[in-house]
């Protein structure tokens, strides 16, 4: 039973594994240390280097949550002022563009 068990650990891909499997997977590989400090994502980065796996890099860009608020807090001072010379149409795109950024910043969360 315990073949068929490691066998099935080594088919399955590494993202979908527990980190108890990914521990037991590092163990056995040399190159190595530290393996039970790591958490999830050091594990899998650290299998990868040791097996020669290249990731392809996603466009993925990180986001700087300070920032986004910074140009929310700017657009918001913007709005104020396009509601008080009457322009509605600046004070909408604005508060779309504010609600935008909101969803951003959660997602960065």
């Amino acid at each position: 039973m315990g073949k068929k068990k490691e066998k099935a650990v080594q088919e399955k891909p590494l993202d979908k594994m527990t980190a108890k499997e990914l521990r037991e997977l590092a163990l056995t590989l040399q190159g190595i240390v530290g393996v039970h400090a790591m958490n999830k994502d050091e594990l899998i980065a650290a299998i990868k280097e040791v097996k020669g796996i290249v990731d392809e890099k996603t466009k993925k860009v990180a986001v700087d949550i300070r920032s986004l608020k910074a140009k929310m807090k700017d657009l918001r001072v913007r709005k104020e002022q396009a509601k008080v010379d009457g322009n509605t149409k600046l004070v909408d795109a604005l508060r779309r563009r504010i609600s935008n950024l909101k969803k951003k910043t959660r997602q960065a969360a």
